[in-house]
């Protein structure tokens, strides 16, 4: 009987070791090292095209590389094309990742549905009823899409080499196993194996492939760290189940940038993307309100005004409350000490409550301004004007910073039919339909609205 061989490896970030151990010496977690059965088999995983001696397998002066033009390859989904920089590059691998019933399934499945181009799709989580059913009621059918229930990756291979599919789909990289290692399917090893074993298809067949991975309890992407330096791109997939709407990011892209955002609203036919999503996140009866200021906000190259909502009141408790949903909690208790030292605002005995419509996050610094502006109309208890909209960071001093792109800001606010906007510079497109208010300080900003 042969020996088997083990190994140790950290569920945080692969690392290897010869026996086990309490801490991690890469990541420096505790009690994440387990132990799994290693067995290599003799035989290859995926027989490429190229033979030893060709260019691929030998150097080459980079003035004597021949670089191909590939077109890249479009979903027919003009927010994942926006975020994927224009498509699908062809023998890329992308990860999407998200919690669990976000949406990562039906994304895909009408990614597949949509191209003109042969599709394979592997899912290892459902079976093709439960497939077909979910087709039917996304209401879209194409002659080009195979599903195949297996998680053997040599299965897969060698159904991939029959049908030659142009763009393959697996859902999910934690169901797959391999035979070269025996250990069991979703674990360190099998995840770090498979995916090498599809990095090699892709880039060999120039197949793109599209992952779906699962995510922690911490919100990231479970297996090791390892798993997202091997691929191409990664998105995530964001959203809250009490909201309709949902958010895909890239914070990793070779091939694009990783500042862009898509948004999609949950219907019962799948997910439908918003083109326009600043008519959507601002509500009309929101006008006559006090504790409500609108943003303009850009991420990547979009242009989006978000409604900002403040609740101030007063401390029941010993200790006052601060919450936010959307917004950066330490960023948060940055600007109430701001407001206190440089505007005099008596904040620090108040509870105060804070919400981005919509249940989106944004990352935009230009949101300070409109965050402050929504505290000191709550607490005041006086109303904003209506057609006025905030685009400003606020630093420690109390001054306002320049934030980039103010013209497509402008531009937006002006095509929503905002009358004014204040910020801490000029912008080269104003019109005489939009007035743009420039301020220095956020004393001046207090005068001026209150």
């Amino acid at each position: 009987m042969a020996q088997v061989k083990t190994s140790f490896f950290c569920k945080n970030c692969g690392a290897q070791y010869a026996k086990w151990q309490g801490q991690c010496n890469a990541c420096k977690e505790w009690n994440t090292i387990t132990e799994e059965v290693l067995k290599k088999e003799p035989h290859p995983v995926w027989k490429g095209k190229e033979k030893p001696g060709s260019s691929r397998t030998r150097p080459q002066l980079l003035k004597d590389i021949q670089a191909d033009d590939h077109i890249r390859i479009s979903t027919f989904d003009q927010e994942l094309d926006r975020v994927l920089g224009g498509g699908i590059v062809p023998g890329s691998i992308i990860l999407l990742g998200g919690e669990p019933g976000i949406g990562k399934s039906t994304l895909l499945l009408q990614v597949a549905l949509q191209l003109p181009q042969k599709v394979l799709y592997v899912s290892g989580e459902e079976s093709a009823q439960q497939i077909k059913m979910r087709s039917e009621r996304i209401k879209n059918n194409s002659s080009k899409c195979y599903i195949l229930n297996e998680t053997n990756t040599q299965r897969i291979f060698a159904q991939i080499a029959q049908i030659e599919p142009n763009v393959l789909i697996i859902d999910s990289i934690q169901t797959l196993h391999t035979q070269s290692i025996d250990s069991s399917a979703g674990s360190v090893s099998q995840i770090r194996e498979c995916t090498s074993e599809l990095l090699t298809l892709a880039k060999e067949s120039h197949i793109p492939v599209l992952l779906v991975g699962h995510i922690t309890k911490d919100g990231l992407i479970a297996g090791p760290k390892i798993l997202e330096h091997m691929v191409d791109t990664v998105l995530h997939f964001e959203g809250d189940r009490n909201h309709m709407y949902r958010i895909i990011r890239a914070p990793k892209n070779r091939f694009g940038s990783t500042s862009e955002l898509g948004i999609y609203e949950m219907e019962s036919r799948g997910l439908r993307p918003i083109a326009n999503p600043s008519e959507l996140l601002i509500s009309n009866q929101s006008s006559q309100l006090s504790g409500h200021a609108i943003a303009a906000t850009v991420e990547g190259v979009r242009p989006m005004l978000i409604e900002v909502q403040a609740l101030v009141s007063t401390a029941v408790y010993g200790t006052p409350q601060r919450s936010c949903t959307g917004f950066n909690s330490k960023r948060l208790n940055m600007l109430l000490a701001v407001l206190e030292k440089r505007a005099g605002f008596k904040l620090g005995s108040k509870d105060v409550f804070l919400n981005i419509a919509g249940g989106i996050r944004i990352e935009d610094p230009a949101l300070d301004l409109a965050v402050a502006m929504a505290i000191l109309s709550s607490s005041l208890d006086i109303v904003i004007p209506k057609g006025l909209c905030f685009a400003a960071e606020i630093g420690l001093s109390g001054e306002l910073r320049n934030v980039p792109k103010v013209d497509i800001r402008v531009q937006e606010a002006e095509k929503l039919g905002f009358e004014s906007m204040v910020t801490a510079q000029k912008s080269k497109t104003a019109t005489a339909q939009i007035e743009v208010k420039i301020s220095e300080t956020l004393k001046e900003v207090v005068t001026l609205i209150f």
